[in-house]
């Protein structure tokens, strides 16, 4: 049903709208710096649904589980690795809830993150224990009722590979998604042609592959060409889900300076651009995406935009992110796979 499901709504509708973020709208709900959101689908269950149907109401026909950081490696440090199941179950089964009085088909697609570990060689995180990590959250979300499961800002092919092989074992289809955020490439690397290559082999392969997160939605755009541009580009199903613009800190909080006119630009350029789900991430509302419904179901498809009406509608493009699209990849860009850093563990 579930692979039915996502082919049967591409088809019908075209190109898909998914939701905003998750970690900004719980932080307005009273969620605290430092704690686990995946306890709020046992404590605070009414404030998750609440979440889910503001997207629903704003037009998403994809939800994402509040479930990114469910692996045990991520739980532990709230204590909960014990409780891999119980949290990604309830966090699937209220937005599946939610989904099935909606009174359309709309997709639950659980959400799968990072562990946190930094992969063999340069870190501890073996293949097999990863792999291990990614297939028992996958199964918790099947269980709860997930329609596909979503692999979510990656960094490292090791990791999104041993991701990808976790999830594959429950059946479901699988989309992963990988964040650009140093000259055009993730921070160990990784080029969107690099994540083409790697999700297209058949020993790790996904249903759909793109990007989330980022620096900003010019260079997500920009992701999504040079992907479409990639060997194979022309057949794969691809996700764009940008951050609402630039974050600021204002009066001791972080916001993000993206308006609800600037998202729906830039849904419809994702659009142009080749995406087939185009979603919203770190600051992105429910105003914000029911102005991309809006956007996007007065839009028709239109040609490629150029990097040049790319950055006067959206702003700056990295250099690397230009040379990928104009072919020249001797231009430098991000570090060596295997870097370290800390944005391994952002959350959306």
């Amino acid at each position: 049903m579930s692979v039915n499901l996502l082919k049967d709504l591409l088809a019908e509708r075209g190109v898909l709208l998914a939701d905003g973020a998750t970690g900004t709208n719980l932080f307005a709900m009273g969620l605290e710096t430092g704690d686990a959101p995946e306890l709020w689908n046992v404590d605070y269950p009414a404030r998750i649904a609440a979440n889910y149907q503001s997207f629903v109401d704003a037009g998403s026909d994809i939800i994402l589980t509040n479930t990114f950081g469910g692996t045990h490696y991520r739980l532990k440090l709230h204590d909960a690795a014990h409780r891999v199941h119980e949290l990604n179950v309830a966090g699937v089964k209220i937005g599946r809830e939610v989904a099935d009085k909606a009174g359309r088909s709309v997709i639950i697609a659980g959400s799968i993150g990072p562990t946190g570990e930094i992969p063999e060689p340069m870190g501890t995180l073996s293949h097999n224990d990863a792999v291990s990590a990614f297939a028992e959250q996958a199964e918790a979300l099947k269980d709860g009722g997930a329609d596909v499961l979503w692999i979510e800002t990656m960094s490292s092919t090791q990791e999104a590979e041993a991701a990808i092989e976790g999830a594959n074992q429950t059946g479901l289809p699988v989309i992963c998604t990988y964040i650009f955020d140093t000259n055009g490439r993730s921070m160990m690397g990784v080029t969107p042609a690099d994540m083409m290559q790697s999700c297209a082999h058949e020993d790790h392969r996904s249903y759909a592959c793109g990007s989330n997160c980022g620096v900003g939605a010019s260079e997500l755009v920009m992701a999504i060409c040079n992907m479409r541009n990639a060997p194979a580009g022309d057949k794969a199903v691809l996700v764009s889900k940008a951050n609402c613009g630039i974050p600021e800190y204002v009066n001791g909080a972080i916001h993000y300076n993206g308006t609800p006119e600037i998202m729906a630009r830039y849904a419809t350029m994702a659009m142009d651009a080749g995406a087939d789900i185009i979603g919203g991430c770190c600051g992105t509302s429910p105003e914000h995406v029911a102005a991309m419904r809006k956007a996007l179901d007065g839009h028709t498809k239109g040609a490629a935009p150029t990097v040049e009406e790319i950055e006067s509608v959206l702003g700056e493009v990295s250099k690397g992110g230009k040379a990928q699209f104009a072919g020249d990849l001797s231009v430098a860009g991000g570090a060596a796979e295997g870097a370290v850093t800390d944005r391994r563990s952002r959350r959306r």
